[in-house]
């Protein structure tokens, strides 16, 4: 999983918190702690999918322009990390004369595309808005 997923859902919860739905990047990267400048390229990423819009000049920033309860964990993956967990490497070669090594990649591609149906499965189940549930009853435990 890529760090940017990580801030992509940690906005949006942020964002949907708010009364208005509206932060900047720098209370939203404060919330998150990491540079206002990531959170920016993020939600950039987001503003292109329809999640956010942004307002300029004084009071402006990011605002949550969607349901946060029709926002799936799996919307945002499929955005910011999709692919994330099919490695970059993988041991074997085709071209090898041995059945293991010559047929390690295609195993190992097999086991990941799963992995990520799954993932991606599990992830339609979780919403921002439930995520945000979640946070509250935290607090008042």
């Amino acid at each position: 999983m890529n760090s940017e997923f990580i801030i992509a859902v940690h906005s949006l919860v942020f964002m949907a918190y708010r009364p208005d739905g509206m932060a900047s990047s720098e209370e939203i990267a404060a919330n998150v702690c990491t540079h206002p400048a990531r959170v920016r390229k993020v939600l950039g990423c987001l503003r292109k999918e329809g999640f956010v819009a942004t307002r300029e000049g004084s009071g402006g920033g990011y605002r949550l322009i969607r349901d946060p309860g029709s926002i799936t964990l799996a919307h945002v993956y499929r955005i910011m990390a999709a692919g994330s967990l099919t490695p970059n490497w993988c041991s074997g070669d085709p071209e090898m004369d041995c059945m293991v090594g010559s047929n390690m990649q295609d195993v190992m591609n097999a086991v990941f595309c799963e992995a990520e149906t799954r993932l991606e499965s599990y992830f339609s189940e979780i919403t921002i808005g439930s995520m945000l549930s979640q946070i509250k009853e935290l607090k008042q435990a």
